[in-house]
């Protein structure tokens, strides 16, 4: 098959490793335009290394995969299957269509739960225990394409949206995206229509989702400290000023506590903070334009006492 990859990023570079590895025809590669601050596109560094034509859509909308570039740009390339790896933008389906097997993507959740662009933020946020990664088709719709493969991961109640990604999704998304290729190059993938009684949609994750409400419950508040973890970081305001937290532990309620209320600073951990019915410690930080702390020097550094308040 002559396939075309779109993607960026590590993960898009692993992908296409993998599946010429694997021995797949890559005959041309879209991906994004270099960044501005001069750091490595390693989707792009492989394929000009493998001689594989690149094209980088043009400019930093979020609409770049349909600039007029790219249609001839892949109508040239004749290509057999497309190849979705970390994809933030919509491929219009006028292109998809013009590839013999049409296209498939990766997507991190197990579809037909978590369609949408922030699906590992969300389920994580929403206590969920399990995960996974989908393979699909892709169609019209969001998310909405028939099943090739789909595998589970478990989520810990440690886990962060970044080691879930980075230890279970991310190598299981490049297994599965070349198993899949594989499976469509020899006529035997299966396609299964998603259950759309199951489904559900959540949007791009934003700064408002992520502020914390200290009268919620504290499980729930530690749900949205490391389902925000790397991106985009729960926030609270602390003298005035929003400051995130990057990183917390439930711990048990304080007798007479207000929530918001910081009740205990707690050695070589940080501070404890009243919620409803519990408590969060506070173990990382960080301060408007500067780097992430330990919670530990923030107390230091700021002078934080009990009884202040956050929120």
């Amino acid at each position: 098959m002559r396939i075309v990859l779109v993607g960026q990023a590590p993960f898009g570079k692993d992908c296409l490793e993998t599946m010429l590895e694997q021995g797949e025809q890559i005959v041309g590669v879209i991906t994004v335009p270099d960044d501005l601050k001069g750091r490595p596109n390693p989707v792009k560094d492989l394929a000009l290394e493998k001689n594989i034509p690149v094209l980088q859509t043009p400019g930093r909308s979020p609409h770049r995969l349909k600039d007029p570039l790219v249609i001839p740009w892949v109508r040239d390339l004749e290509p057999d299957l497309f190849v979705l790896v970390f994809v933030t933008d919509f491929m219009p389906f006028e292109v998809i269509k013009m590839a013999t097997y049409g296209g498939i993507n990766y997507h991190p959740s197990l579809l037909p739960k978590y369609r949408g662009g922030s699906a590992i933020n969300w389920a994580v946020i929403n206590g969920e225990k399990e995960t996974g990664v989908t393979v699909h088709y892709i169609d019209e719709g969001v998310d909405t394409g028939d099943i090739i493969l789909q595998e589970k991961f478990p989520i810990t109640f440690e886990d962060s949206v970044g080691s879930v990604y980075f230890n279970g999704l991310y190598p299981l998304g490049v297994r599965l995206i070349s198993e899949a290729v594989k499976l469509i190059r020899e006529g035997r993938a299966p396609s299964i229509p998603q259950e759309e009684s199951w489904s559900s949609f959540q949007p791009v994750i934003t700064e408002k989702d992520v502020q914390i409400d200290w009268g919620k419950d504290g499980e729930e508040i530690h749900n949205l400290i490391r389902g925000s973890n790397p991106s985009p970081g729960a926030h609270s305001i602390y003298r005035g000023q929003k400051i995130k937290i990057w990183e917390g532990e439930l711990s048990k309620t304080v007798s007479g506590s207000k929530p918001g209320e910081v009740v205990e600073l707690v050695e070589k951990k940080g501070f404890k903070v009243a919620a409803k019915n519990s408590s969060i410690i506070v173990k990382k930080v960080q301060l408007p334009g500067e780097a992430k702390i330990s919670a530990v020097e923030f107390i230091k550094k700021t002078d934080l006492k009990p009884g202040e308040k956050l929120g």
